[in-house]
């Protein structure tokens, strides 16, 4: 049962891992328009069907979130603040590429997220316990992740030295290795608070619902918290870039919508993985606590292999390369090592 909860998150972190890649199909809209057409169905229109999975027959999710509205609003507050990593996840990838990028905004998100959690419970509701969740297995495994996170980063540092400017723009056409650094970090940070909303909104689910489905009507809450911070800032560059036009070319709206379509689902899908492969992991309360931070390890793990298949790294020294597949390795090594310790 726990390699079937595992292979799951895998296949959710190899989704959202490719997430990137439809977006690239988009045509002649701006950053603005299209990341947040693709976020109505990330965070809003897909999530809300998962959570309906959640809902037995006979209630409604109104009537779960008005149960315990404190929960409620909190998990939409860290939504909130998740938002804001969504935003600067986008343009992690822009400044970086898809590898570089998502390696390090989801490795600082994997080490935060997993740690904050239990703290902000153990803050919010203290002498409950949750800061026993924080095992040495646990810590230690995102001190590994960790690791490899930053063995990765030395070889993205070594790539940025070692080619031309022009080289660089072959493969990520505004690539910008201090300004991204500096986005992704904070992208990584404001990220951890979808695990913390999460967290708070573990309650959040009907008596006797199957474990597969219990944290999807909080996982609605928190990306309906970050599609509020998200579509705020969107509509203001559409309005700041003369960009509204864009939503009124009717020639490109079929291709948009659906590319667009596909980028939202494959995105969504790491975190309905996520809550099914929870239902797997039920009898190793470890796994359970670790395995935001193997979903986003995971993510790393994949969007790098993205990155070699889009030749982001063409170019680089085969030192470089070796650096990569180090770090690479590490992070498989840190999803299963918990397990073991």
């Amino acid at each position: 049962m726990i390699v079937l909860g595992l292979l799951i998150i895998a296949a959710g972190a190899f989704c959202q891992s490719s997430c990137y890649v439809p977006i690239n199909k988009i045509k002649q809209w701006s950053w603005e328009s299209y990341w947040i057409v693709q976020g109505l169905f990330a965070w809003i229109i897909l999530p809300l069907l998962g959570a309906f999975l959640a809902v037995p027959q006979g209630h409604s999710l109104g009537e779960l979130f008005a149960g315990n509205p404190e929960a409620s609003w909190l998990t939409v507050f860290f939504g909130m603040l998740w938002g804001v990593g969504g935003l600067t996840f986008g343009l992690s990838m822009r400044y970086l590429g898809v590898a570089l990028g998502q390696s390090i905004a989801l490795g600082t998100c994997a080490g935060l997220g997993t740690i904050l959690g239990p703290i902000v419970l153990n803050w919010l509701y203290p002498g409950m316990g949750f800061l026993q969740q924080l095992t040495w297995s646990v810590i230690i495994g995102v001190i590994v992740t960790l690791v490899g996170i930053a063995v990765i980063g030395i070889a993205g540092s070594m790539k940025a030295n070692s080619l031309s400017e022009e080289e660089k723009k072959a493969a990520v056409k505004e690539f910008n290795f201090p300004k991204g650094i500096v986005v992704a970090l904070l992208c990584g940070l404001m990220s951890a608070c979808f695990n913390v909303g999460l967290a708070v909104g573990g309650e959040l689910h009907f008596e006797g619902v199957d474990p597969m489905y219990e944290t999807l009507p909080a996982t609605f809450l928190v990306t309906c918290g970050g599609f509020c911070t998200n579509m705020a800032y969107c509509f203001a560059q559409n309005a700041r870039n003369k960009t509204w036009s864009d939503y009124g070319m009717g020639a490109v709206w079929g291709n948009n919508l659906l590319f667009c379509l596909i980028a939202g689902a494959l995105w969504y899908s790491q975190f309905f993985g996520l809550a099914l492969a929870k239902g797997f992991l039920v009898d190793s309360p470890v796994l359970l606590t670790f395995a935001w931070c193997i979903l986003m390890a995971l993510n790393v793990v994949f969007s790098n292999v993205w990155g070699i298949i889009l030749k982001e790294w063409k170019g680089c020294s085969n030192k470089t390369i070796v650096v990569l597949l180090i770090g690479l390795a590490i992070l498989v090594v840190s999803t299963f090592l918990p397990q073991i310790i």
